[in-house]
């Protein structure tokens, strides 16, 4: 299934009248509305173009073009083999090999094609000038949190990252305007996460998210939002695919963040490991 029309699935409820006969008619005609101008849609689901366009935004697309061009690579990836699958009793290790590898697989696929250009170099910008970036999160995401900590302090970027909540609003709470704080969150609805990222924001500190696509909480809070693959259904024993896919931002926001400032960032990657190794005990692991 379209990780979208997914999406769209899942949180009808959550959107206005209005904005539901566009997801209605979406869901029942995705094919045609790929090749449909904002007009024509407003027409054939009985709403207005203004309608149509905060359905976009409500959903984080930056307008309908952005939705439409979206959706049909969204669709056209449906043709691929790849599903993900469950955890089944007694499955074979050979079997269970092939199945992770295929939902991993398909999770990157499927996350790449939602990322927006556009809100990724605005995340790079923020970050790169930041006095200090925050992070949030809780249980499978706070390990990602953690990732993209021990990344950001090797190229000397200030940064904190508290599996404590109650830490986490402590450090939000001496934030400033000149500071980011990045808050993941899977479902977007953590209470812990949602409540450090709005301590944040009142404190003037420039608010990201990394959600999965769609209407939720955090994303809405955050002053810029990135979405990640809304698919992980049925495994969601131990939040996997939902892990790779926020690994997978991670790592593109950490080598563009690199690239960008390749001459003042590489020397101080090369700096630590150097530095690991000359003082870590076990010299030969």
């Amino acid at each position: 299934m379209s990780s979208i029309l997914h999406a769209i699935r899942q949180q009808a409820h959550d959107f206005h009248p209005q904005e539901r006969k566009v997801a209605d008619y979406i869901l029942q005609f995705p094919g045609n509305v790929v090749s449909m101008g904002i007009t024509e849609l407003a027409e054939q689901s009985g709403t207005s173009a203004a309608t149509v366009t905060r359905f976009c935004k409500s959903l984080h697309f930056r307008g309908y073009p952005d939705f439409k061009t979206k959706l049909a690579a969204d669709l056209a990836q449906q043709t691929t083999p790849l599903s993900y699958q469950d955890i089944i009793a007694g499955n074979p290790l050979r079997d269970i090999i092939s199945a992770i590898e295929s939902n991993h697989i398909r999770s990157i696929s499927d996350t790449t094609r939602l990322l927006d250009i556009i809100t990724l170099e605005r995340t790079l910008l923020a970050f790169q000038q930041a006095r200090q970036i925050d992070l949030y999160g809780m249980a499978t995401s706070g390990i990602v949190a953690m990732d993209f900590y021990q990344k950001l302090i090797r190229i000397g970027k200030r940064a904190t990252c508290f599996p404590d909540p109650h830490m986490q609003i402590t450090s939000a709470a001496n934030l400033t305007e000149e500071d980011v704080a990045f808050a993941i969150s899977y479902s977007g609805e953590t209470p812990e996460t949602i409540e450090a990222l709005q301590c944040a924001k009142e404190r003037g500190a420039t608010t990201i998210s990394l959600t999965k696509v769609g209407v939720n909480r955090l994303a809405s809070l955050a002053d810029i939002s990135i979405c990640a693959s809304s698919l992980e259904e049925g495994i969601r024993r131990g939040d996997m695919a939902s892990r790779i896919a926020q690994l997978h931002i991670i790592d593109i926001l950490f080598a563009g963040m690199v690239s960008e400032q390749f001459d003042e960032h590489i020397p101080k990657l090369e700096q630590s490991y150097r530095m690991v190794r000359k003082y870590r005990k076990d010299k030969g692991r």
